[in-house]
């Protein structure tokens, strides 16, 4: 009982390590923190509850959020089934240039097609890998890197009209 009660805990310490990130790619990819939450908290109880789990960190990241990943795949597609979905409601924020420019991205994060939008929360907000990313989502590592070049450059359009100017070409003075 001793070793089992060790082993819970450094699970849920291991766990905890991730929890942030895991929250971040469930809210990018539902774009409801309350049914983020709700992912979340339903993956960690899978891991928890789990025979076994990848004993290298970066087997074990791609097995955690391969779970939540599955887990909000099924939701939606049972959601599909069902008769309309709410509403998301609207984010509270304050007027202040950091929040607005947090907004701006989000916003242009929301406007990307959903393959695009994942790897970019993937690879540039959660740190994996392009061999990390396209394991993951199962796909080749180039479709990876396409994709978020791809995205990228949309989130540049998107948001080039907000907030980002072009600064002219300074050419060197002539002796």
């Amino acid at each position: 009982m001793w070793r089992n009660g060790r082993k819970a805990n450094a699970r849920h310490a291991r766990l905890e390590r991730e929890w942030a990130r895991l929250f971040r790619y469930a809210c990018a990819l539902t774009r409801d923190r309350e049914r983020a939450a709700d992912a979340a908290q339903e993956a960690a109880l899978r891991v928890l509850t789990a025979r076994s789990e990848p004993a290298e960190d970066p087997a074990y990241r791609r097995w955690l959020y391969s779970i939540l990943r599955n887990l909000l795949i099924d939701q939606g597609r049972r959601q599909q089934r069902e008769q309309g979905t709410p509403a998301p409601e609207p984010a509270d924020w304050r007027f202040d240039e950091r929040a607005l420019s947090a907004i701006t991205v989000r916003q242009a994060l929301e406007q990307l097609p959903a393959a695009m939008k994942e790897v970019v929360v993937l690879v540039d907000l959660d740190g994996f890998s392009y061999a990390e990313a396209a394991a993951l989502i199962g796909v080749p590592a180039g479709t990876v890197m396409s994709r978020l070049s791809r995205a990228r450059a949309m989130l540049l359009s998107i948001i080039g009209g907000a907030n980002i100017r072009v600064l002219p070409i300074r050419h060197a003075a002539s002796s």
